[in-house]
This record gives C-alpha cells, sequence and structure tokens, in this order.
C-alpha cells in the first residue's frame, strides 16, 4: 500500500479492516523479516511485533498520509524497530524465564532417604561377597585405592586386582539389579 490511501473510516473514524489488511499484505513480510532479525530468531515473538506496528498503524492514521511521504514502509520500519528495541529492554530489565527444556536437563537429587536405603542395600550385597572380592572392592571402589596400591597392599598382581574387581561387580548387580546401571 502506497500513501495517498486514506486509512480511516468515514463512518466511525476509525481505520478500516480492509485497508489495514491491504497494508499488512504489502508491508508485512519487510517488517517480519527485519523483526525477525531484531528478535534472534524468535518467530513468535517477531510475529507478535508485527501485529503490534499495524495495531500502532491503526491508531495513528494521521501518520500514514500521503502529504507527508511517498510510501509508508519507513515509518513502519521505524515504528518495528522501536518496538523490537523496547521488548528487549523489556526482557532484560525482568529476570530470565525458565523454560521446559531448562527443566527437563536439569539434575534430580535424591532425598537422604533413598540415599540412606541404597547404602543399606549395597552393605548387604556386599556382604554376599566372598573376602577376597570384597577386600578388592572396598580398597579400589570405596577407599578410592588405584589397582597398583591395592595391589601392593593386599601383595598380589595387578592383575588378580583387576579380575577380582570385575568379578565382584558382577556379582553385585547380580544382587542389585535395581542399581545395574549405577554399577557400569
Amino acid at each position: 500500500m502506497t500513501a495517498g490511501i486514506t486509512l480511516t473510516d468515514t463512518a466511525n473514524g476509525t481505520t478500516a479492516e480492509h485497508e489495514l489488511a491491504a497494508l499488512q499484505r504489502e508491508h508485512g513480510r519487510p517488517l517480519f523479516a527485519l523483526l525477525l532479525r531484531l528478535s534472534d530468531g524468535d518467530r513468535q515473538r517477531a510475529e507478535d511485533l508485527v501485529q503490534e506496528t499495524l495495531v500502532r498503524a491503526w491508531q495513528h492514521p494521521e501518520a500514514l498520509r500521503a502529504d507527508d511521504f511517498d510510501s509508508v514502509r519507513p515509518w513502519l520500519l521505524t515504528v518495528a524497530r522501536r518496538l523490537a528495541i523496547d521488548a528487549r529492554r523489556a526482557r532484560q530489565a525482568r529476570p530470565r524465564e525458565v523454560g521446559d527444556a531448562v527443566l527437563e536437563n536439569a539434575r534430580v537429587c535424591a532425598d537422604h532417604a533413598e540415599r540412606a536405603a541404597a547404602a543399606l542395600d549395597v552393605r548387604e550385597a556386599v556382604k554376599t561377597l566372598t573376602p577376597e572380592h570384597r577386600e578388592v572392592l572396598v580398597l579400589v571402589y570405596f577407599q578410592g585405592a588405584s589397582v597398583a596400591e591395592a595391589a601392593t597392599a593386599l601383595g598380589i598382581p595387578p592383575g588378580t586386582v583387576k579380575s577380582r574387581a570385575y568379578y565382584a561387580l558382577r556379582a553385585m548387580r547380580r544382587v542389585l539389579p535395581g542399581y545395574a546401571a549405577d554399577l557400569r
């Protein structure tokens, strides 16, 4: 739509719907393209800002008169740019919103009762191991000793420490089927 078309309805002094629709058809895509860039690719926000720009055109039909300029597009783009700046400032002035994606990726911490119950289950499972497997498991997994340190402490070769640890964990997986993912 070029300047020169009157956007006021003579019957009630408001912008006619069909003229506003023509304004949107002619200038909607350039407005959307500008606002999409200014909204960092957020299509929903850009669409909202296009709509708000057209509402401003509806509220101020005198700004779109032919006497002032040849095309309404510069006025619309200026209004759109200012609305985008205002929207960005408003978003920066308040705390960030937490979306569903953030909550889905958040770590869920087990409560104290669950940890205590799991510790009791593990203690009972460790009691079912042979003394040799239990010694290796306690040294390597619970006390944090390396394979070489455990081998020296127990007086056995490092390969034996590794195999006993492997078979101890395997036996634990059988006794604690619900915890199998944690023992891998």
